[in-house]
């Protein structure tokens, strides 16, 4: 990347995070750091701190995660200095564009310091029909329930925390409606489970999933926004993809048909093992623990004994979240020790391998997937019956190294959340308990076919 001729016109904003901002360029983004906009004019650090706590998520990237999760799914990219006055026009060019909610940040422009990374949203993949890529952005969130004996509340062994952390989330109005979706039954191997979290994904997003098409965002959800997603609006953008091939370009399709099209090509693609035969995972979990007591999925269908491909992305996550064997209750007396430890010998390098365990598998639990789709050609096609054929990549992101001192506010909000949940019973207001009503109802009504018999 040619630093000197860099132009901020050319670049747009892609979207922010805690801790940073992206904006992208054809094949790359740029990461930059953020910091409180009281710090606007003093910035909380230099610019040779700011490129080491870069090159720290590079190095922890590339020496850490992607051994554990494999190396063909991680992009650990580059760190970069940028001129001053590029980063400065870019930061009044985006500004306009980022969420009110967020501009309690601001971007830094005082370091000159990015992460380059592919644009995983404008895959270079074998294009041969001219149809942009479909990506989908996918944060599963944690996958197992904890068995501990050092859990002191029962429910944390019953209910997931994506689920429990849901009801607290509506209460305090970070959003508007409860997601209906669970973590265990995307991490379950099962496709029926499978396709029924992907379908809950799919009705109310939150920040869990995304579609982008060519580069552009076309399905997400805004947070604090009482509008729901469009679900008319990505009909139309899937339904090309899904009757390409397979004989149906002059067929008609319901509405609730290009939706299950759409699911089993995203669970075909996250249950894909990257080369060699898959196996099957050891499952750890126990099969009174592969599924959350909060999932709507009938438990009577459940089939124990089905497990994920050991090297599918899904797997990989799953096992590197279960590093974490203690929870945060029993992880957080250790945490204690070693505080102590530091504080009475500084100068010695951090003990406690629990505590680094923890930390990766936080990580782990808050990665994101993106599935990159390309139609194949009608020639590379082998089912006429089944969904359409993709080629497909997929990769995982947002790998920051969790920091060593945020394990005390982690135990805080664990306390919160399943306080809040044992008080309320699992219960939410009733406005907000549940999904808008209806949002597949549109394409399951183009089902319904009214057939008038000669009497």
């Amino acid at each position: 990347m040619e630093v000197d001729k860099m132009d901020e016109n050319d670049w747009k904003y892609h979207g922010e995070g805690n801790k940073s901002l992206v904006v992208s360029h054809l094949s790359r983004v740029l990461r930059l750091l953020k910091y409180p906009a009281e710090d606007s004019e003093n910035p909380p650090q230099t610019p040779e701190q700011a490129f080491r706590q870069l090159q720290n998520i590079v190095d922890f990237c590339s020496n850490v995660m992607s051994r554990l999760l494999g190396e063909e799914f991680i992009h650990s990219g580059e760190v970069v200095k940028l001129p001053l006055e590029f980063v400065r026009q870019l930061s009044i060019k985006v500004q306009h564009h980022r969420p009110v909610w967020r501009c309690d940040k601001v971007m830094d422009i005082y370091s000159g310091c990015a992460l380059c990374l592919p644009n995983l949203t404008s895959p270079l993949l074998h294009q041969p029909t001219h149809t942009p890529p479909l990506c989908i952005e996918i944060k599963p969130k944690c996958g197992f329930l904890p068995s501990s004996k050092l859990v002191s509340k029962e429910v944390k062994t019953k209910v997931c925390r994506f689920c429990m952390h849901q009801h607290y989330k509506v209460a305090n109005g970070k959003w508007k409606r409860r997601s209906l979706y669970c973590p265990l039954d995307l991490f379950s191997g099962n496709r029926q489970r499978m396709h029924f979290a992907i379908r809950h994904l799919i009705e109310e997003p939150q920040n869990n999933f995304k579609i982008f098409k060519g580069g552009q965002c076309i399905y997400s959800s805004k947070e604090g926004s009482d509008d729901s997603p469009d679900l008319n609006s990505l009909l139309h953008h899937l339904r090309p993809y899904v009757m390409h091939g397979n004989n149906r370009i002059n067929s008609h399709m319901t509405g609730k048909a290009v939706l299950n099209d759409f699911i089993q090509v995203l669970v075909n693609a996250l249950l894909s093992s990257r080369g060699g035969d898959a196996g099957v995972v050891t499952d750890r979990r126990g099969e009174g623990r592969s599924a959350c007591e909060a999932s709507l999925f009938n438990k009577e269908r459940i089939r124990h004994g089905q497990h994920l491909p050991d090297i599918s992305v899904l797997s990989r996550i799953l096992q590197t979240q279960m590093l974490d064997t203690l929870d945060i209750e029993g992880l957080y007396p250790l945490y204690r020790r070693v505080e102590q430890h530091l504080q009475e010998y500084p100068k010695e390098s951090l003990p406690g391998d629990a505590v680094h365990q923890y930390c990766v598998a936080m990580t782990a639990k808050d990665c994101s997937i993106m599935v990159s789709l390309v139609p194949c050609t009608e020639e590379e096609e082998e089912d006429d019956e089944g969904p359409p054929a993709f080629s497909h990549s997929v990769s995982i992101l947002d790998l920051d190294p969790k920091p060593f001192d945020s394990i005390p506010r982690q135990l805080r909000l664990d306390q919160k959340i399943v306080s809040f949940y044992t008080k309320t019973g699992g219960s939410v207001p009733k406005a907000s308990s549940l999904p808008v009503p209806g949002i597949f109802m549109a394409a399951e009504r183009e089902d319904c076919t009214l057939v008038f018999h000669p009497v």
